[in-house]
């Protein structure tokens, strides 16, 4: 396993490119965290709000990125370990101290407009994407600079992956498959739902590191038992809460593997479940499995949302839908697009989704699986596998 070839980046600066020159861009400026790493390989270590940076792919030219100080150390270890796609890079400072550096946090659009004029870019047309307010004191130096919104770029960019993309999260999602084995061998009536959380991730960190020793390997984990998953998110004052007999519980299990996120979630029971449990689990099932395999090329995104709905009402759990059944995964644990119950294009090969349709019944608890979908030409390629019988999901008391 490696991080992201840099065959990945240029094939995404090309499609830049691409679309400067359909809509006479003279380049395009990335300013945001996931955007950022889509288009250099690096993960801002940073925080832009209040340490601004910039990644800009002229249409014409080399790429160039403007940083901050304290990513000084970890711009060279990016560049030593080849996941570096942008190389030119200038830094500003953040003390008033005489060095080579000659731009403050203050300067940074003023070095930015620098950068761009020695990139030949005096005026024009140019692409920003997110909160491009900052940005507007480049006109200070660049009065002829016309700033113009591309955000949709970047969503069509992240819908589509590449097939190295894919490769990652299916190695990420047989590592969410492992831990949800050892997540039904660790759980155990009376423990304290955090602790369960943790003692899953330290094992998931260290089987990380054995299988993934050079790489980046991010990992969450969080669970609801009983009538608290009944709120998908939790009660918000739980920090005492435990496992019992008697309760359903919903794990959720994540995986973000050098920046490509996969889900992998699965409900399971304490001791036998009683039937309103039993049926509730049924449905939420076949409802997760009849939204995957709408996941198919042609079909309308909206349709694999009606699927999962119409298992749920046709069991007789419709009031208790508080959720779409599921959103697109990539770069960001929720991508593109959001909106899958009133997207009505069509499916396209190799976009990513959940597929988490969920039933929340108060005083209860909440039954939901969720499977990582890669959208196929003739069938879906679910790449979480964990089984989701019943008889899988049950603790021995």
């Amino acid at each position: 396993m490696a991080f992201l070839s840099l065959a990945v980046f240029a094939w995404r600066h090309e499609k830049i490119r691409k679309y400067c020159g359909e809509r006479n861009l003279v380049g395009v400026v990335v300013t945001t965290p996931e955007n950022f790493y889509m288009v250099s390989g690096f993960h801002l270590d940073v925080a832009p709000w209040e340490r601004p940076v910039a990644a800009v792919i002229p249409a014409q030219g080399d790429p160039f990125m403007v940083m901050n100080e304290l990513s000084t150390h970890h711009l060279r270890m990016a560049a030593e370990r080849g996941s570096l796609y942008i190389k030119d890079y200038e830094i500003y400072t953040e003390h008033m101290r005489m060095e080579n550096r000659t731009y403050i946090v203050s300067q940074w659009t003023r070095l930015l407009a620098r950068k761009l004029r020695d990139g030949g870019i005096v005026g024009g047309r140019l692409g920003v994407e997110g909160n491009a307010t900052a940005l507007t004191r480049l006109k200070e130096d660049l009065p002829d600079i016309e700033l113009v919104h591309v955000d949709q770029l970047f969503v069509e960019l992240r819908q589509i992956k590449h097939p190295e993309e894919l490769a990652t999260m299916r190695l990420a999602a047989q590592l969410t498959d492992w831990a949800q084995d050892v997540y039904m061998k660790t759980i155990k009536p009376g423990m304290l739902v955090t602790e369960l959380d943790f003692e899953v991730s330290r094992l998931m960190a260290i089987e990380a590191a054995n299988r993934f020793p050079k790489d980046r390997v991010e990992i969450r984990v969080m669970s609801l038992s009983g009538p608290a998953s009944a709120s998908p998110h939790g009660t918000g004052a739980d920090a005492a809460a435990r496992v019992e007999k008697g309760h359903g519980v919903v794990n959720i299990i994540i995986v973000r593997l050098n920046g490509l996120v996969v889900e992998n979630e699965r409900t399971l029971f304490i001791g036998k479940p009683n039937d309103l449990q039993r049926r509730a689990f049924e449905a939420a099932t076949e409802a997760n499995m009849a939204a995957a395999e709408k996941m198919v090329v042609g079909n309308i995104v909206a349709e694999a949302d009606a699927a999962a709905q119409r298992v749920i009402e046709r069991a007789g759990f419709g009031q208790y839908i508080f959720h779409r059944t599921g959103h697109g995964m990539g770069i960001a644990g929720h991508e593109f697009p959001a909106d899958m119950p009133f997207n009505f294009r069509p499916f396209m090969e190799n976009e990513v989704y959940s597929a988490e349709p969920g039933i929340y019944i108060w005083g209860v608890g909440g039954f939901r699986h969720d499977d990582t979908v890669i959208v196929g030409r003739e069938k879906p390629e679910i790449i979480t596998h964990r089984s989701k019988k019943l008889e899988d999901q049950i603790v021995p008391v």
